[in-house]
């Protein structure tokens, strides 16, 4: 490859990376605006953790741990608030009673509810600004996008900005 290809190569994927970080921009602004809608219920952290138990089902306190990136004793520290705040529900593992299951409560399934739909409506918004042809487009490379990312494909629109838990 001669040396102009290679700049120009180079040139293109810069543009594609800045793409993206426009895109994300947007999104994070949809996501943040979500987010104030609730902020005097929960803060993001606790946010994060009610959409974790709300797209993977009942969790233990050590998968929320791990997928937060912090040790049990900070998990552990932001459920009990979430469950004093009646928004998480703790009960015993059937396959192990030593262990806990966090599930939401109808309080808890409201607000992720709540959330969802504002950035729903957010993203809707600025679909409809778009031509049916772009649509498509994005949402292909994005899906391809979130595969390359290690994203699950299968979840809801409000776990696009939370890494899945390993």
């Amino acid at each position: 490859m001669s040396a102009a290809r290679g700049q120009k190569t180079g040139q293109r994927f810069t543009e594609q990376v800045d793409a993206v970080l426009w895109a994300s921009r947007a999104l994070v602004g949809i996501a943040a605006a979500s987010v104030a809608e609730v902020e005097d219920i929960v803060t993001v952290p606790h946010l994060r953790i009610l959409v974790m138990v709300d797209t993977r089902g009942p969790l233990n306190l050590g998968a929320v741990a791990d997928a937060l990136g912090v040790n049990p004793s900070n998990a552990s520290r932001a459920v009990d608030r979430l469950i004093k705040a009646g928004l998480l529900d703790r009960r015993d593992a059937p396959e192990d009673r030593r262990n806990l299951n966090l599930t939401l409560t109808a309080a808890g399934q409201e607000l992720v509810n709540r959330v969802s739909t504002h950035r729903r409506q957010a993203i809707s918004g600025v679909l409809e600004r778009m031509t049916p042809e772009d649509r498509d487009a994005l949402a292909s490379a994005l899906r391809r996008f979130a595969a390359a990312a290690g994203e699950p494909i299968d979840g809801d629109v409000l776990t696009l900005l939370w890494p899945p838990a390993h």
